[in-house]
């Protein structure tokens, strides 16, 4: 679909996933919750499929990448070690006339083009100045100072003494696991460590409907190698992969761009830090981001818990402290890009025919059945023996709900890629109708060999 009206095109994604069961507002029947999203079932069934893509390209077919599955709740010394619980948060500005908060340098960049990310200061110098910034929602210019807030999440938790934070990121377990995971498997730097799982910020601003939320996922990567390396060839086969993995989503290669950090916006530990950033229906912004992190995290924590976390290779008997080079996957942002480069608009005559073109692997169903009427016993039978026999190799669905038109309609909005259809011709002589979802072409296939056509197809 065209994007000529990009705000028309996300109202329409976010329209059709809540309409199909793709993504709902959490609690609703309250009035909602500070966007909060909970996903249906046909979004679940997507989401899965995506972290399945996702491991079974970086784990699964990699000989040099082991799983781990980290808690949410960590001992609060690993975010003390790490530098969150004194430099993890955000500068927060409120518009006294109508009260609308921002965050700040986010606020100030989209007014004026500079980026003050880090530097208060210039942010409320910037702030003071007669219109340069007017509040995108009242259009007055009046704020208070910039100030700064955490974006960790505190808890309390039965039998500890202090503050316990919900993770912010993934990466913590993994570095605090790093040595038990040298211990156990046979890995040998360089080799890398990877997880799917839930992180929590508290974000000043969200929106742009699953794309800043303060619950999300990450699918993180910490890949381990020699301080020696010539690590730059290896940064871009690692950016080149996420080029991949986003073009699996669906991506255009066109709606894909690399944003490199400027040395002076760096991170202290990092040498380089590259995100990759997809065309949005609101925006060009971050979808992945890949970091050199030196050996800024396992020195931190060496250093803090007095645990030796250097690796002694051994065939040279060499001992050290690898470097990390760090690939970050958001799992929500993949979703969003997957809805938002499916949805497609086509012309069929006098109608408008709404199709989700999921690359078929991600489909949350693979396949549809129907009996052509539901009235009409000996074909509803057959239908549901058919349904049957594919349901424990493909994610299928079973549909005698209104007219076939409909049915075809409701599937092609789901993204199911085949539809088979029990008729009856099929009492005769054993063949259905299966009709494919981005070319709408209706192929007789004996039942017998409908296993194999869609494997094929």
């Amino acid at each position: 679909m065209a994007k000529n009206n990009e705000n028309e095109l996300m109202e329409k994604v976010v329209s059709l996933a809540k309409r199909r069961g793709f993504v709902y507002p959490s609690s609703e029947i309250y009035g909602g919750f500070a966007s909060a999203y909970t996903y249906g079932p046909y979004g679940t069934e997507l989401k899965n499929n995506i972290k399945g893509l996702w491991w079974k390209m970086f784990v699964q077919e990699r000989e040099d990448i082991v799983g781990l599955d980290g808690p949410i709740l960590l001992n609060p010394k690993v975010w003390e070690a790490s530098g969150h619980t004194k430099s993890f948060n955000d500068a927060l500005v409120d518009c006294k006339e109508c009260k609308a908060r921002f965050r700040a340098d986010q606020l100030i960049e989209d007014a004026t083009g500079k980026d003050l990310e880090g530097d208060i200061e210039a942010m409320n110098k910037e702030l003071t100045k007669k219109n340069a910034v007017n509040c995108p929602e009242c259009g007055k210019s009046n704020w208070t100072n910039a100030r700064y807030i955490t974006g960790m999440f505190k808890t309390e938790m039965n039998g500890f003494t202090g503050d316990v934070y919900l993770r912010p990121e993934t990466a913590g377990a993994i570095f605090v696991e790093y040595k038990q995971v040298l211990d156990s498997m046979r890995v040998r730097v360089p080799f890398g460590i990877a997880q799917i799982g839930k992180a929590f910020r508290n974000e000043i601003v969200t929106g742009n409907f699953i794309f800043r939320v303060r619950e999300f996922e990450q699918m993180e990567i910490e890949y381990f190698i020699h301080p020696k390396t010539k690590w730059e060839p290896l940064f871009e086969k690692w950016l080149k992969q996420q080029e991949s993995f986003a073009m699996a989503l669906g991506a255009k290669k066109k709606d894909l761009r690399r944003y490199e950090h400027p040395k002076k916006k760096l991170s202290h530990y990092s040498k380089k830090t590259v995100d990759l950033e997809y065309n949005f229906p609101f925006k060009f912004t971050e979808l992945f981001g890949l970091a050199h992190r030196s050996d800024f995290d396992l020195t931190s924590h060496q250093k803090a818990s007095g645990a030796d976390l250097s690796f002694k290779d051994p065939i040279t008997g060499e001992n050290y402290l690898p470097h990390v080079l760090e690939p970050t996957f958001g799992l929500d942002r993949s979703i969003l890009v997957a809805l938002s480069a499916a949805y497609t608009e086509e012309k069929v005559g006098d109608e408008t025919r709404t199709v989700m073109k999921f690359p078929k692997n991600l489909a949350p169903i693979k396949v549809a059945v129907f009996p052509l009427l539901k009235n009409k016993p000996k074909l509803v039978k057959k239908a549901r023996e058919i349904f049957d026999s594919l349901k424990s190799d493909y994610m299928c669905e079973f549909d005698d709900n209104g007219n076939i038109g409909k049915r075809y309609r409701r599937q092609d909005e789901i993204g199911t890629p085949l539809c088979v259809t029990v008729d009856f011709d099929t009492l005769d002589d054993d063949t259905v109708t299966v009709r494919d979802r981005d070319t709408m072409k209706q192929t007789r296939v004996k039942i017998k060999e409908l296993k194999d056509y869609i494997k094929k197809n």
